[in-house]
């Protein structure tokens, strides 16, 4: 089955970064925010396929973060990354949205809880994945993850194989953490979505992750799943899509 069409969309942060977005329109006045993971891109054909799904539930504008794939910039692994979803969030509103989700996968997850307690304006959030806390090294994939982030070779080769361009340097402050963030989301519903088989973060991220927010909120752990956009079924995006639907309908 091919994917929905979509269109190309150039967009611009508040701090001069352009970012490279793809529009899937839809008639309804729901929009969908679809942020990916760390070295991720809207791009990849994993993408593709959960705008697609997403898209038989609203509008989705799909982006990718600074510094990776096309958008302009370095990425920032968290922090700075919120003003992309604004971004992204705004244009949505531009185009005709009225009610706007957005669905953050890891990294993403993270971006969207703080953009959510931050700058507000968003109607749901879907936190796929997502870390509860940063600096985490409990896993050897996250470990692998901080070794590119943190040393000038990891950088290197983060750039060379998979398009990401890494800022330097320590954050300075240090962002408010996602479990933070989450009891800020309120009154937009949370959705926490995590597998109990995630390579990256344990359970305990999901659940410190929840904990944290503030009603309405919803917590899912699903048997069997791995971690972000690469694991995710279609019946899983299909069943996000409907929690959207109802929440905002």
């Amino acid at each position: 089955m091919p994917f929905a069409p979509h269109f190309p969309v150039m967009l611009r942060t508040e701090d001069g970064v352009r970012i490279d977005a793809a529009h899937t329109p839809s008639a309804g006045d729901i929009g969908i925010v679809m942020a990916h993971g760390f070295t991720g891109s809207w791009r990849e054909r994993t993408a593709r396929r959960i705008a697609h799904v997403l898209s038989g539930y609203g509008g989705v504008l799909a982006f990718d973060f600074r510094g990776h794939g096309r958008s302009g910039g370095e990425t920032t692994v968290g922090d700075l990354e919120i003003l992309d979803v604004e971004a992204a969030v705004r244009h949505a509103r531009v185009v005709g949205y009225r009610r706007i989700a957005v669905v953050g996968f890891s990294m993403g997850a993270a971006v969207a809880v703080r953009h959510a307690a931050l700058r507000r304006g968003v109607d749901a959030v879907a936190a796929v994945s997502g870390p509860a806390r940063w600096y985490y090294r409990g896993t050897k994939p996250m470990r692998q993850v901080h070794w590119a982030i943190e040393q000038p070779f990891g950088r290197f080769a983060a750039r060379l194989a998979k398009r990401t361009r890494i800022a330097s340097g320590q954050w300075d402050p240090i962002p408010m953490p996602p479990h933070e963030a989450a009891a800020l989301v309120s009154p937009a519903p949370l959705l926490v979505v995590h597998g109990d088989a995630d390579a990256f973060f344990p359970l305990d991220h999901a659940h410190q992750l929840y904990d944290g927010a503030r009603e309405p909120k919803e917590l899912w752990i699903e048997p069997g799943y791995g971690h972000a956009e690469s694991a995710a079924s279609p019946e899983l995006i299909r069943r996000i899509g409907k929690w959207i639907s109802s929440n905002l309908s």
